[in-house]
């Protein structure tokens, strides 16, 4: 009963690990589940399931997660495979590769973005103009 393990201590991934708004943390964090930042963060985010920036977080750090939603200070490049929420209010600065991408009104975003699954479609070939047909 009392002092006795868990026998599952396996991590969930809906688990959320929190740097708490008035915390500082320097240097490089891999967490399983989502991490939610309302402190500071500088360094390197590895991919988590999901980073939560809330609204009182700044992140100085190169991201690399599945999805991830911004509501505070970002500076720095971000990917994310699947999804990236701007919400209203929050701050980027640094380019964001992403499948998805959802910007808010009210967001200041200065730099790159690059979107899809790295697969460019190759147009089809310009139709020979109305006077050329016929000719060699």
């Amino acid at each position: 009963m009392f002092g006795k393990e868990p026998e599952n201590t396996t991590v969930a991934s809906s688990q959320t690990s929190i740097i708490a708004q008035g915390c500082t943390f320097d240097g490089k964090v891999e967490v399983r589940g989502v991490l939610r930042i309302e402190g500071e963060f500088k360094g390197n985010i590895g991919t988590p399931e999901s980073l939560v920036i809330g609204k009182t977080g700044v992140v100085r750090a190169t991201v690399n997660v599945k999805n991830a939603i911004i509501g505070g200070q970002l500076f720095g490049n971000i990917t994310a495979e699947n999804k990236i929420e701007l919400q209203s209010g929050s701050h980027v600065e640094g380019d964001i590769k992403t499948k998805r991408l959802v910007i808010d009104e009210g967001v200041f975003f200065e730099g790159n973005c690059s979107m899809g699954s790295g697969e460019r479609k190759t147009p089809p070939p310009a139709p020979k103009p109305a006077g050329d047909l016929g000719k060699k």
